[in-house]
């Protein structure tokens, strides 16, 4: 992806010289916001949906270059049925009436997961909102959808070994490069900082190649009430931070 510089009228944060340039957030806590009020789970995917619009708007009005939010896992289709239906329909309707807006904002859209056995109208989708909004140059908004890192390093092996096997690789010339090209993610910055929301401090098999060096902060605060100034906060805990990349002295992402 290409390097996104924020525009004059973009606000950035406190210290904006240590502005990571990818944030992920597992978005987690839904049902149990809901179940704290009395709610169907479903409320609470309902109102989580309304978080991701804020965060999304928020993220490009800062400057951020890339925001991956992990919306369904390769675990999640372990749920009840009705439960996965509804968050279908969440999809459908997120992409139906926001892709428009996202990519009149210059919101560059990229899906990172399986996407064989997908439902084909969800598919179809997905495909779209990427196609639509291609040549976008603003934020990179990477959507984690029917994603597990297991499973996107097994794809990865597999890919190399398919092209050991057809001459095109060496393997005396397989290194960490190699793997990451195969990756879901090819071509997207590793993650400086990742967020998990409700308090509960697990990766939950999100980005576990890419994440070996971010710096992970756990607000207890459930996704839906997840807000820019929660957000605010976690990218400051970020600042704050010394990151050493296992040697002595701090120093920026490469």
């Amino acid at each position: 992806m290409p390097t996104l510089e924020a525009s004059p009228d973009q606000r950035p944060l406190a210290g904006t010289a240590g502005l990571p340039r990818h944030v992920a957030i597992i978005m987690d806590g839904n049902g149990r916001w809901a179940t704290a009020r009395g709610l169907a789970r479903t409320e609470g995917h309902r109102k989580g949906l309304d978080t991701v619009r804020r965060i999304v708007r928020h993220a490009g009005h800062i400057g951020l270059e890339v925001l991956t939010l992990y919306s369904f896992s390769s675990e999640n289709w372990r749920r009840p049925p009705d439960e996965v239906t509804y968050l279908m329909g969440l999809l459908r309707f997120f992409i139906r009436r926001d892709l428009a807006e996202l990519h009149a904002n210059n919101v560059r859209i990229r899906v990172v997961g399986e996407r064989d056995g997908l439902w084909p109208d969800i598919r179809a989708l997905l495909e779209e909102a990427e196609t639509l909004t291609a040549g976008n140059t603003g934020l990179a908004l990477v959507i984690a959808f029917n994603y597990g890192a297991r499973q996107e390093i097994v794809r990865a092996m597999r890919r190399i070994a398919e092209a050991v096997k057809a001459g095109a690789i060496d393997p005396s010339e397989i290194g960490e490069e190699t793997i990451a090209r195969h990756l879901d993610t090819a071509g997207i910055p590793d993650p400086d900082l990742v967020i998990r929301t409700s308090g509960e401090k697990r990766i939950s098999n999100f980005l576990l190649w890419q994440s070996a060096y971010a710096e992970y902060v756990f607000p207890a605060t459930c996704w839906p009430d997840f807000d820019e100034a929660e957000f605010d906060r976690a990218v400051a805990e970020y600042q704050a931070r010394e990151r050493r990349f296992g040697g002595v002295e701090a120093r920026s992402a490469p």
